[in-house]
Parts: C-alpha cells; structure tokens; sequence
C-alpha cells in the first residue's frame, strides 16, 4: 500500500525517487519544488484544525524557529494582502479550462450575489 502511494506521489511530481545507496540498491523519496509548494496548503490546515481545538489537545503547532513563538497563520492575497477568508471579498469563478456545465453554474452563482448585493 505505501509502495502504490509512493508511487502515485512521484508520478504526480510531489516526489522524487533517489537511490542513496547502490549495494544493495536503496531509495529516498525526497520532495520536488512541486511538492513542497504544498507546505501553505499544509500548514493553513493544520492551523484550521487547531482553530477547533482547545490548546491543550493540539499535537504540533508551528513556531517561529528563532523565537519559539507560536505563529498565526492566515491566508491572504499576495498582490493586496487582503484575507482570504472573506467570502464576500474573494469568490471563485470560471477559469479558462471550464466547459459550458461549469461557466453556467458560476454564472448563476455570480448573478445571485448580485441579486442580494441589490437587495441588501
């Protein structure tokens, strides 16, 4: 079972698969910039998660290495630096690989909001 998801991880490019010794033959699964372009996902999960905990049933927070302190993360826009958590301020839409069943439903998603922007 670990094999097929190593597997699968180094066929989506999340890894790499490095022989570090050659008698008999070993590998080491390290990560590809790919992969670790997952640490925000990573780590705005596991923040999310101890939202909903109390502080004493957290298994691991992150720290600030040189301080110690524990961090806060939040998720924001890199150009404005706006939170992403607002759901008024940032919606998704349609991107340029949409068909027809999805660019209707953002549509419809989109005139709605207006619609109660309008009422509102």
């Amino acid at each position: 079972m670990l094999t097929a998801r190593l597997k699968t991880l180094v066929a989506d490019g999340l890894l790499e698969r490095r022989p570090y010794r050659t008698n008999p033959v070993r590998h080491e699964y390290v990560l590809t910039e790919s992969g670790r372009s997952l640490r925000p996902v990573i780590v705005a999960l596991a923040a999310w998660g101890n939202q909903h905990l109390p502080p004493e049933e957290r298994t691991m927070i992150l720290v600030d290495a040189q301080t110690g302190e524990e961090a806060e993360p939040v998720v924001v826009d890199r150009h404005t630096g706006r939170d992403l958590d607002d759901s008024e301020a940032f919606v998704f839409t349609a991107g340029p690989a949409a068909g027809p069943a999805m660019r209707a439903r953002y549509a419809e998603l989109e005139r709605r909001r207006r619609e109660a922007g309008a009422e509102g």
